[in-house]
């Protein structure tokens, strides 16, 4: 399946066969300690810096069936982001994945984008359109 957008995420997640967790990592741009003119100017322009994740969170796939939800939701946490990254954990034999799993794995995610090793992730913008980073 060609996913082009959020909604083919979430239609994708809810027509495999195992159940399906979706874990979103919201992140936005910093401008790095010790960065130089050049990178401060670019940063100004909307360009480079660095991914700080900001918040997290898990949901069920039929839990949700828009990115406007979703992103309706982050807004009472009172934190702007300018990217989410997701990521789909499979539960194993009919049952989704625990809490524990999830959790551990929002972990390993935040760490990822941390060390700027996000390309396992699917990054949408604050419309739910997929981003290409270069």
């Amino acid at each position: 399946m060609n996913i082009s957008n959020f909604e083919d995420l979430l239609r994708a997640a809810k027509q495999q066969s195992e159940p399906q967790r979706l874990l979103f990592v919201f992140a936005d741009a910093e401008l790095p300690d010790g960065s130089t003119a050049e990178q401060r100017a670019r940063f100004q322009e909307g360009d480079g810096g660095a991914l700080v994740p900001l918040m997290s969170v898990d949901k069920k796939p039929e839990d949700m069936s828009t990115f406007s939800e979703l992103a309706e939701e982050s807004r009472q946490f009172g934190r702007d982001w300018a990217v989410v990254f997701v990521a789909a954990l499979s539960g194993r034999g009919g049952r989704p994945p625990t809490d524990v799993e999830a959790d551990q794995s929002l972990q390993r995610m935040i760490e990822a984008i941390k060390s700027g090793s996000f390309g396992a992730f699917m990054p949408f913008d604050r419309q739910g359109q997929p981003l290409i980073f270069d």
